[in-house]
């Protein structure tokens, strides 16, 4: 009877065992297919695919490269989590565990990467240049955002020899519309920027540069509002400053020559006095006209147009182009007047500042004839003004202190054989 008995209890200890195996065999499955979704800056959205019939997720992420158990471990019974608090233009790694029950525990999924996204460009007047994300990494590189592009002109404006690098931002899902050869139509939230600097040395570019300014314009609510970032002696940002500043430079021209200037940064009410017409303020520089050129070997009209930068373009070819004014294909009388339109036409133009203000009836625009543009009339004016080093009597008014040797060699010799 002991016998049976002993028999029995091994027996009732084989099946149980066998049954605990069973469920021990039950295997808590990894999560597979691994993917982000909704990326942005600072969030996005992981997920995966959970075969077991019920489990938690362990999710663990940090930056690329993070040893397990460092990284931010989260946990949920859905096949997708939102995190958020990254950090912008970042490389992030993350994998998963299925969590069956406390003794069952997948083992990790494989790793899957993504990057987020860079901040946006704040169209707003922050304290610093910085703050806007208008560049990304090391600021005094000028690398600018991937929210934002360059653009050239055709004939650009005269500033003491400076270099200026031409920057536009738009609101994502918006573009600027074309209407004629003047300005675009800009989305609100636009912003339009435009770097000043000098390269040390002209025949060594390695040697660097000194950057001065960042003139900003920014389109809300339908007006353009005007601010100036004045850039520190390190190059390590720019402040919102609406004082004139004078910036001694020196530098090495592309001739060798030593060169040297007492450049003057704006104040706000002489921004203003040349970005206005009738009393709004307004772009000057990047008309359709000015920006319908080659660059790099294909139309820039073209490109804003292949990027939805720019739409209901027409074929550039049936859209006037300023011409350069240093291309001598061009007659004098053509490069003259597109050296006038880029350099002085914001003020001598129907409701620009000189003509409102001084009864004025020049106007240099292009699209003006000659017989109708005064040039004539104000031939003598033009010809003493115009070379002339006075503040307050040399033309242009502001923004020039050097006068543009170059510029004058076309223009007087040309004034001249209207006599």
């Amino acid at each position: 009877m002991k016998r049976l008995c002993l028999i029995g209890f091994t027996f009732f200890l084989l099946v149980a065992c066998k049954n605990d195996d069973d469920q021990i065999m039950d295997e808590c499955k990894t999560p597979t297919n691994l993917s982000v979704t909704q990326i942005t800056d600072v969030s996005a959205i992981l997920n995966w695919e959970n075969s077991n019939d019920y489990s938690e997720i362990k999710i663990e992420y940090g930056e690329v490269g993070f040893l397990p158990g460092e990284g931010t471990i989260l946990t949920t019974s859905q096949n997708s989590i939102s995190i958020n608090d990254l950090f912008p233009n970042t490389n992030y790694d993350f994998y998963v565990q299925a969590l069956c029950s406390i003794e069952n525990i997948s083992i990790e999924s494989v790793i899957n990467s993504f990057i987020t996204d860079v901040s946006p460009v704040i169209p707003e007047f922050l304290p610093t240049l910085s703050e806007m994300n208008l560049f990304t990494g090391n600021i005094a590189e000028l690398n600018i955002s991937p929210k934002a592009f360059l653009y050239e002109i055709s004939t650009p404006l005269h500033t003491d020899y400076a270099h200026k690098q031409r920057v536009i931002s738009l609101p994502s899902g918006t573009s600027m519309e074309y209407q004629d050869d003047g300005l675009p139509i800009f989305p609100d939230g636009a912003l339009i920027a435009k770097t000043f600097y000098y390269n040390h040395d002209e025949t060594n570019l390695d040697l660097g540069r000194k950057i001065i300014e960042t003139r900003i314009l920014i389109k809300q609510s339908n007006v353009w509002h005007i601010g100036n970032y004045l850039w520190n002696e390190n190059q390590t940002d720019a402040v919102l400053d609406e004082d004139e500043h004078i910036v001694p430079i020196s530098w090495i021209n592309e001739f060798g020559e030593e060169m040297t200037t007492n450049y003057e940064v704006p104040n706000y009410l002489s921004c203003v006095m040349c970005h206005q017409n009738n009393g709004n303020r307004t772009p000057i520089g990047p008309k359709i006209r000015s920006m319908n050129f080659d660059v790099n070997g294909s139309n820039q009209l073209t490109e804003f147009t292949n990027k939805n930068y720019l739409i209901n373009t027409p074929d550039p070819s049936s859209i006037s182009s300023l011409p350069n004014w240093n291309d001598t294909s061009y007659s004098d009388e053509e490069r003259t007047k597109a050296y006038f339109d880029m350099n002085c036409a914001h003020c001598h133009s129907p409701g620009g500042f000189h003509n409102n203000n001084y009864s004025g009836n020049m106007d240099f625009r292009l699209e003006t004839s000659f017989e109708d543009s005064q040039i004539y009339e104000n031939r003598f004016s033009i010809r003493t003004r115009f070379p002339s080093s006075i503040p307050g009597y040399s033309m242009p008014y502001i923004g020039v202190t050097i006068p543009h040797q170059e510029a004058i060699d076309l223009i007087i010799p040309y004034l001249e054989t209207l006599e």
